[in-house]
């Protein structure tokens, strides 16, 4: 074995051969045995062996897989903490000097054009992130520059009038900026009806091809995952009937049909971070929505832009205070960024007629075409009091909101009790749908079915340890064999089992995160039921190659998705895991009731400790990183 090869032979986390400052920091639970291997590697490659090179470049691998996009070496020995539950003393490990760790880096051979890793400042990025970022900045910033030409004024005031009242104020400024540019970002929680109002996008946007005489606008609508882009098509295809639309415009826009953006894209067998759709072969839409973009990655984002006609529109949609990508960057918090915390002070009037928007390439130009949707159509009461008080970081508003009482919100304090006695509540919800699925899964009901499956939901900060997945799903499972006749688990196939999809399977149009059941047929056949564009297919459980049960699922695979109810088990206060981002994120997919487990500890833990990832999108679009 090469001695560059820093591979963890016996599962101890430590590289083995790897001696100063990146040994100590890989020891400390600071740096994991590839961030080793990758400096290692690079150091070869360039002809150095300088200890602080390669702990720089030991740490510019590290920010991805922590979902940063770079690192600030003047501030990382003050920032890091180890993957360890029980860490060394960070602050007595070899730190370099911070003041001239950046110009030790700078004259290295791995820093500078066509190298591995590229140096802006103090931050050092990899050089592919680097790539990714800057050409994300640029492209937004170009396309924020145009005004769309192709817009009949008078028809989009009188449509706007026509379907938004005095109430919808900041839906028709966000309906009108996306008619009037290029791109447009559509940012809120749930309930603030930003969905409704790409419906309505859509629908004026018909209307102005109508009324120009040109053909109907070729449009995409995507999502990261299969569920979130079943969502918007079924938003959209919802929306439309509301309107006052032409029969012709009705059709095409309610047969739509969402996609994964990997799937527009266009899926490259040979090629996982590459596609068929790129600079060199754009996607022929005129228009490209994207939901849920708070899950879309740097990379990803960067790939898309590629494939986009300089001249469509894209209109961005999501909450940016959801939880971000598993993946490297917070590409949508740095795109909104301080649109957030900011009341953006345009008139609606002007807007509306056409009046400028501005076009130069600053960071106030750039905001203009950022509406952020506050008013809530729907989802009220007690969760959207406590979704609020987590996102402005008020932990004493959030405890004495689970303190009143309230029926929609229900606090459960896991050491208040035995556990039977604690976890009462949840177990009978949780078997009481569960008992529901079965019965209709039994009956052969696939669609009633599915709908029961989603109407609850237990979500987990973790996939393992005691408060993960995995336990929880144990528990539901034996719920289930005490108190519902006949019901029967294994790890096999069985009737009524819940499943999720865990990888992409293009033949089957089955995406990750899709969930669907198991269902007895009249000839007593059992087949996997999801739903599908609006309808069910039904399928032989031997073509699913990749499937779990789900009675449980973590925070992040529940994005894109809301339940009428579910019930959250917040991680210990220690888990690294647990951020206002993660609380609120699960907060925000209960509809009617939320089941809080978690100590005050955890609670306001969660609420004191925002996601803070190390990007520079931000300053490239608005000119300020925070």
């Amino acid at each position: 074995m090469s001695e560059v090869e820093a591979v963890d032979v016996y599962g101890t986390g430590l590289a083995r051969g790897a001696g100063g400052p990146l040994g100590a920091f890989n020891e400390a639970g600071v740096l994991d045995v590839s961030d080793v291997h990758v400096a290692r590697c690079l150091a070869r490659l360039g002809g150095t062996a300088d200890g602080v090179v390669e702990l720089g470049a030991a740490f510019a691998a590290r920010a991805p897989r922590l979902g940063n996009v770079c690192v600030d070496l003047a501030t990382i020995h003050a920032t890091a903490d180890a993957d360890t539950d029980a860490p060394a003393d960070l602050a007595a490990l070899p730190w370099p000097d911070p003041g001239t760790w950046p110009e030790r880096m700078a004259s290295s051979p791995l820093v500078g054009e066509d190298r591995p890793l590229h140096l802006e400042g103090t931050t050092l990025y990899l050089d592919r992130l680097w790539a990714d970022e800057q050409l994300v900045a640029a492209d937004l910033l170009a396309r924020a520059a145009f005004s769309a030409e192709d817009v009949d004024r008078s028809v989009l005031s009188s449509r706007l009038d026509a379907w938004f009242d005095e109430a919808d104020a900041e839906q028709r400024l966000a309906a009108a900026t996306a008619v009037l540019r290029r791109v447009t970002v559509i940012a809120g929680g749930p309930g603030t009806g930003k969905t409704t109002t790409v419906a309505k996008v859509l629908a004026l946007l018909a209307s102005q091809a109508a009324a120009t005489g040109a053909r109907p606008p070729l449009i995409a609508l995507a999502a990261p995952t299969g569920k979130a882009a079943a969502r918007l098509e079924e938003a959209v295809r919802d929306g439309v009937p509301e309107l006052d639309v032409d029969a012709a415009t009705w059709a095409s826009l309610g047969g739509l049909r969402g996609m994964t953006l990997h799937r527009l894209l266009g899926h490259n067998p040979g090629n996982r971070t590459r596609f068929r759709h790129n600079r060199e072969n754009r996607l022929p839409h005129d228009v490209v929505v994207v939901d849920e973009t708070s899950m879309v990655s740097l990379s990803l984002m960067a790939r898309l832009l590629e494939a986009v006609r300089p001249s469509a529109r894209l209109v961005l949609v999501g909450d940016p205070e959801q939880l971000a990508s598993v993946e490297a960057g917070a590409v949508l918090g740095d795109i909104v960024g301080p649109a957030l915390l900011e009341a953006r002070t345009r008139a609606d009037v002007a807007v509306a007629t056409g009046a400028p928007t501005g076009g130069e390439r600053a960071g106030s130009s750039f905001g203009t075409g950022v509406v952020v949707l506050r008013r809530l159509h729907r989802f009220g009461g007690a969760i959207a009091a406590l979704a609020q008080a987590v996102r402005h970081g008020d932990a004493d508003e959030v405890v004495s909101i689970l303190r009143a009482g309230d029926p929609d919100v229900v606090w459960i304090v896991p050491d208040a009790g035995p556990p039977s006695e604690v976890l009462a509540d949840v177990r009978a919800v949780a078997v009481e749908r569960g008992r529901r699925v079965v019965e209709l899964a039994r009956a052969g009901a696939a669609r009633e079915a599915i709908g029961a499956l989603g109407s609850f939901r237990l979500l987990c900060g973790h996939r393992r340890g005691p408060d993960g997945v995995a336990a929880w799903s144990e528990h539901v499972t034996q719920w289930l064999k005490a108190e519902v006749d006949g019901f029967s688990a294994g790890p096999d196939w069985y009737v009524g089992r819940p499943l999720i999809v865990t990888e992409n399977d293009y033949a089957l149009q089955l995406y990750n995160g899709d969930t669907g059941v198991v269902v007895e047929t009249q000839g007593g056949r059992l087949l996997a039921a999801f739903e599908r564009s609006g309808a069910v297919a039904e399928i032989s459980p031997t073509r699913l190659a990749a499937v779990d049960t789900v009675y449980a699922m973590t925070v992040h695979k529940s994005q894109g998705s809301q339940y009428d109810t579910v019930a959250f088990v917040v991680p210990a206060a220690e888990s690294r895991v647990l951020t206002r981002e993660l609380l609120y994120t699960a907060v925000t997919r209960a509809q009617r009731l939320l089941y809080l487990v978690g100590s005050e500890e955890s609670i306001r833990t969660a609420v004191a400790r925002p996601i803070a990832r190390a990007s520079g999108l931000r300053r490239a679009l608005w000119g300020v990183s925070a």
